[in-house]
């Protein structure tokens, strides 16, 4: 597709600095509401430009879903790479005006994929996804806590916390539920991906809010987007030793407990981990391995819409 401007915006919360085609003057409104109402305004055409996002933590989000909603190709990409292009190109100053036209020259030299179109919900979910995490590593650091604790009231004090943030635990685990079941395409993702043994409500949720691509691209694709995708390290005649960085860490982690369980239960994945390990494979590299795996069968599922089969079986 050909497009007639490249368009960067940096965002942080309390701005947005849009920048058309790398020239010199920005333009800056508010990140609320009616903020965006207002950049969206001056954009050109729907579909005549390319609008490239760097992630910052969230605060891109209502951006992407109300530009998406307005027809218009968005690409929302890692800062580390637009500050990597940054230094390559010259470009060390840094302000948030000086980054909006990096980000513009990015998008017009690498072409990033564009974002699939977001859902209404999908925010929510995620969010809600997000919240229970942030409430397992309170949990766990609370629990620490308590293992350490000598004082009796200490102790009573954490159980009550650990109570109130169990009770919550199980009230954000019926919202996400909810909400995936209030979307068709949701749950059929999420019946489709539990087919497959190891994979629970929490990994399937985890997924089908942090990994919408999944489905959509290949195998190595999927790999490298998620950072399970192992990077040379070689230089000259000296060989590196191969490894994984980068990447959606929250899937990373939901696919490492859905391994661990998979190695017990699922009897493609144990198989798969028993040969690893009697190859001599150190055990990180045999759950990796397994977490990448089960990373590409779940991508073929959901893009052939096939329900998990036993290979020994099939």
């Amino acid at each position: 597709m050909s497009f007639q401007h490249f368009i960067g915006i940096d965002v942080s919360k309390a701005k947005l600095d849009l920048a058309f085609d790398e020239q010199a003057s920005t333009t800056v409104v508010p990140n609320d509401p009616k903020g965006i109402d207002e950049l969206v305004d001056l954009l050109p055409e729907a579909k005549s430009c390319v609008i490239v996002i760097e992630a910052t933590g969230n605060y891109e989000r209502p951006l992407a879903v109300r530009l998406v909603e307005a027809g218009h190709v968005v690409s929302v990409v890692n800062p580390r790479q637009v500050r990597d292009f940054a230094k390559a190109i010259g470009k060390l100053a840094k302000t948030d005006k000086i980054d909006a036209r990096i980000i513009a020259l990015f998008g017009k030299l690498t072409r990033p994929r564009a974002v699939a179109k977001t859902k209404q919900l999908q925010g929510e979910l995620d969010q809600l996804v997000t919240r229970r995490r942030q409430l397992i590593g309170t949990r766990t650091a609370e629990k620490n806590r308590q293992g350490q604790a000598v004082s009796g009231a200490v102790r009573k004090s954490i159980q009550r916390v650990l109570d109130a943030i169990n009770k919550d635990i199980k009230m954000i685990d019926r919202e996400i539920q909810k909400l995936v079941q209030s979307d068709d395409d949701w749950k059929h993702r999420a019946e489709l991906l539990g087919t497959m043994p190891g994979i629970g409500d929490v990994t399937s949720a985890t997924i089908i809010a942090e990994l919408p691509e999944l489905g959509d691209l290949n195998r190595q694709e999927i790999a490298s987007l998620v950072g399970l995708a192992p990077f040379n390290r070689d230089s000259g005649q000296m060989r590196g030793k191969r490894s994984i960085f980068g990447g959606r860490g929250s899937v990373r982690s939901a696919l490492y407990m859905a391994a661990l369980s998979a190695r017990r239960y699922n009897p493609a994945i144990a198989a798969f981990s028993k040969r690893l390990a009697e190859q001599g494979k150190p055990p990180k590299v045999v759950i990796t391995a397994c977490m990448r795996k089960i990373l590409i069968t779940l991508n073929t599922m959901v893009k052939t819409n096939t329900a998990w089969e036993n290979p020994q079986n099939a």
